[in-house]
């Protein structure tokens, strides 16, 4: 019995090594999740693939623009295509050229990049990210 158990334990400890990686590659430590920035721009490219969506988007200069904000920033999505699906977006939701208003939880470092809360579309929609969210307000 005693080799039994430890074939168990062995077998346990290997299948938390290799689960390891993954869920620190799911780790969100990057950004500050307490913190919320509004951030106004135009689509550069909206790329639809896993494990995470991504959003780029320019923010240009304009009267009123915090210019810390202005640039190009990449807007990270709590999920990959299937969570946001259920979210009710799909591969055509953004395409290069809408403008939009985000709000994003910032990178720790200070780059211009972020974890997308949610975006409100120029028809007023709002699309959240991830499932813990409603899909629309």
């Amino acid at each position: 019995m005693r080799p039994t158990f430890y074939r168990l334990m062995a077998s346990l400890a290997l299948a938390g090594a290799i689960a390891a990686p993954a869920f620190a590659h799911h780790s969100f430590a990057m950004f500050e999740m307490d913190k919320n920035v509004p951030v106004k721009g135009t689509v550069v490219e909206y790329k639809w693939m896993n494990p995470h969506v991504h959003v780029i988007v320019k923010v240009d200069a304009a009267p009123g623009v915090d210019p810390a904000l202005v640039g190009l920033w990449d807007f990270e999505c709590g999920g990959g295509t299937v969570i946001m699906g259920r979210q009710g977006w799909t591969k055509s939701t953004l395409k290069a050229g809408d403008p939009i208003d985000a709000v994003i939880h910032p990178l720790r470092d200070g780059n211009k990049g972020g974890a997308l809360f949610y975006i409100t579309k120029a028809d007023g929609s709002r699309l959240y990210t991830d499932i813990a969210r409603p899909k629309t307000e």
